[in-house]
């Protein structure tokens, strides 16, 4: 069957929205959301199937600058601590029946196997350090590791069911380098993009600040999006970035938590031109610089909550914005098939509810 244009289908669905029993527009941003999702799947009747929250784990070399209020050794007792059912993100994935999966990208002390744990080092195989080298000296990654991160990460989702994926993230100091990757990619002064990240005071920030100016000038040279993310990034957002990617190619809904997921979804978006289309930004975090990339990216969070925990908490708590949306589309009546009248004194023109919404491309 030939797919919808993808503005016909637009058309198609904001009639139906139109034509429930609402003034128009009255359900805001919920509207938008119903649309968007249609859109991303490419039917006027869309369904969230087996959602997965996945949170995606590595240490970074720079951490050994004391640019984080927390030692590196937190990243694997988070980890262990998620897998154990007791984080933030663990709670409120149960709350909402949310399938969670922990991805080992490079956690500098390897974590025991577990359910609900997927091993996806890139540096020294299972055993050794496995986390990123310090890009105040040197670049994190290599570009083959960078590679390998990226497959690794498209691997994995494609290994996952459902058609929608939420973003989380656990790494000690991977706010340096979602706010280095963030004044590489926006060209924003650091000062702009690196914030307090776990909490550090005024002399830690400058600290913090000083320690990512010499590394975004020691990889002056590396502009380029996959050069920024081999030299700036970390493993877990190299990792995130190919599930971004084929998330996207596999037409699912990509629900983006905070500031380093974004710094991931950035990356993903320089290299795909449909990347925005598909994701859904979650939450604004408190981290300093969140607002003003959200800003350049030309999107606007559902959440405003003061978090700046991570884990995937705001995708989380987003959810249930994104199951009404589906359910208002699909179950509220229409003003003829509920036989209210509605605006003005003509009668209710009816919608084309035609079978029609297949795949089609992201509008």
């Amino acid at each position: 069957m030939k797919p919808p244009d993808p503005a016909a289908l637009a058309a198609r669905v904001q009639r139906l929205i139109d034509n429930k029993t609402k003034p128009l527009g009255a359900l805001g941003r919920l509207e938008a959301l119903a649309l968007q999702m249609a859109l991303v799947f490419g039917t006027d009747a869309p369904r969230l199937q087996a959602p997965q929250l996945v949170v995606f784990a590595a240490d970074h070399g720079i951490a050994a600058q004391g640019v984080s209020a927390y030692p590196q050794a937190v990243t694997a007792q988070m980890v262990a601590n998620m897998l154990a059912g007791g984080a933030a993100v663990s709670v409120l994935a149960r709350q909402h029946g949310l399938a969670l999966t922990v991805v080992d990208c490079g956690v500098a002390t390897p974590v025991l196997p577990a359910p609900g744990l997927v091993s996806a080092r890139v540096r020294a195989g299972t055993e050794g350090p496995g986390g990123t080298a310090d890009s105040s000296l040197q670049p994190a990654m290599s570009p083959a590791e960078c590679d390998t991160a990226l497959s690794n990460g498209r691997a994995l989702l494609a290994s996952l069911p459902g058609n929608v994926l939420l973003l989380g993230e656990m790494g000690i100091a991977n706010t340096s380098a979602a706010a280095l990757l963030m004044a590489r990619l926006t060209g924003l002064p650091l000062a702009h993009c690196a914030g307090r990240g776990t909490g550090l005071d005024d002399a830690g920030l400058a600290h913090k600040l000083a320690v990512l100016q010499r590394a975004l000038a020691r990889h002056a040279e590396a502009t380029a999006p996959l050069q920024a993310l081999a030299a700036l990034g970390g493993l877990e957002i190299a990792t995130m970035v190919g599930a971004v990617l084929q998330a996207v190619e596999e037409r699912r809904l990509v629900v983006v938590d905070g500031f380093i997921t974004t710094a991931a979804v950035a990356v993903a978006a320089a290299l795909h031109p449909r990347v925005l289309q598909a994701c859904v930004f979650a939450h604004g975090s408190a981290e300093n610089g969140h607002a003003r990339w959200l800003l350049a990216l030309g999107v606007q969070p559902l959440l405003d909550l003061g978090l700046r925990l991570g884990e995937g908490s705001g995708a989380a708590l987003a959810w249930p914005l994104l199951k009404s949306a589906e359910l208002l589309l699909s179950e509220m009546a229409s003003f003829e098939s509920a036989g209210v009248s509605g605006r003005g004194d003509g009668p209710v023109e009816a919608v084309d509810d035609g079978a029609d919404g297949g795949a089609a491309d992201v509008a």
